[in-house]
């Protein structure tokens, strides 16, 4: 599958191991996809990001996602259905983080205190956004993975990076008016 990727998907996935990296994540997250889209520039979803607005959000979509970990990974409507049983996630963060420090509920290893140096694998999650990244190209009638069928395939899976995005008009919808239907031909 890989060898259908565009430059541009091939640094994103290249990114993505970065970002797990820095936070000392065990596996590449779907977050880590987005964080290394955010990063990008001069390719189709940073063209579809600046289009949808976010180019000028890109802090606070970081941040989203800063906060979402902090919250063990819930997306905000889980958080907003806990409140419903009368469980205060925030709460429960702030108390656990008393104890135990910052972050202390993420999944990096640094509050572990260990020292990951190995490969990262990708975690289920990340694994079905590549899966699905290739299905959306294919039903794009495009040739190649590009880094415009990542963004797609996040905006496409429920999760927390869907939910972000979709706070800031990234949706699916916006991004298929964006990006059009597909080319059949090969991306850049």
């Amino acid at each position: 599958m890989f060898e259908r990727f565009t430059k541009d998907a091939r640094a994103v996935v290249q990114g993505a191991v970065g970002h797990a990296e820095e936070a000392r994540a065990e596996t590449v997250e779907p977050e880590h996809l987005l964080l290394a889209l955010l990063d990008r520039e001069g390719s189709r979803a940073s063209f579809a990001l600046a289009a949808l607005g976010v180019g000028e959000h890109r802090d606070a979509v970081r941040r989203e996602l800063g906060d979402a970990r902090r919250r063990a990974g819930l997306s905000q409507s889980e958080t907003e259905a806990l409140a419903g049983l009368g469980i205060d996630v925030t709460e429960i963060v702030a108390r656990v983080e008393e104890a135990h420090g910052v972050g202390a509920m993420s999944a990096d290893d640094r509050r572990r205190g260990r020292r990951w140096s190995g490969h990262r694998s990708f975690s289920r999650g990340a694994k079905e956004i590549l899966e699905k990244a290739l299905r959306v190209a294919v039903a794009r009638r495009d040739r190649h993975i590009g880094d415009e069928h990542l963004l797609l395939a996040l905006a496409l899976r429920p999760g927390v990076p869907a939910e972000v995005l979709a706070d800031h008009g990234v949706t699916h919808a916006s991004l298929s008016r964006v990006l059009g239907e597909g080319t059949g031909k090969a991306c850049a």
